[in-house]
């Protein structure tokens, strides 16, 4: 019977040690790490006859961000006060912008600078 007890034991040890390890892994990407922190995903979307251009920002930080500056390039400049905790917004560059780059400053030595990146195309979808 001591047998059994010290198996089971065993066996339970290792679950609570993979449910840490594994729990671990998902809160890691739900609770924020840093202070000040952001997302950014610029992305292209190719109609046939014109292309779209929007950008994805979001603060995962757990501090709001202030005094965002976007830049898209080509003199096209966009200024947002604040933007709180987990809030996502999206911004689209004006329709005559290269889309070629996006750089976001904001206060507390916050600096990004992406490509945008073109959306996959697939069968049966509009623009393909």
């Amino acid at each position: 019977m001591k047998q059994y007890t010290a198996l089971i034991c065993i066996a339970v040890g290792v679950i609570v040690v993979m449910g840490i390890f594994f729990g671990a892994d998902f809160f890691k990407f739900s609770v924020a790490t840093q202070d000040y922190e952001i997302f950014v995903d610029p992305l292209l979307d190719e109609q046939g006859m014109f292309t779209m251009g929007r950008v994805t920002i979001q603060n995962i930080g757990a501090k709001p961000i202030t005094n965002l500056h976007i830049n898209f390039g080509d003199g096209d400049i966009l200024d947002i006060q604040t933007l709180s905790v987990g809030q996502k917004i999206i911004v689209s560059p004006p329709p005559e912008n290269s889309m070629e780059f996006v750089m976001i400053s904001a206060d507390n030595d916050i600096f990004v600078n992406k490509a945008y990146r073109e959306m996959p195309k697939m069968v049966g979808m509009m623009g393909s």
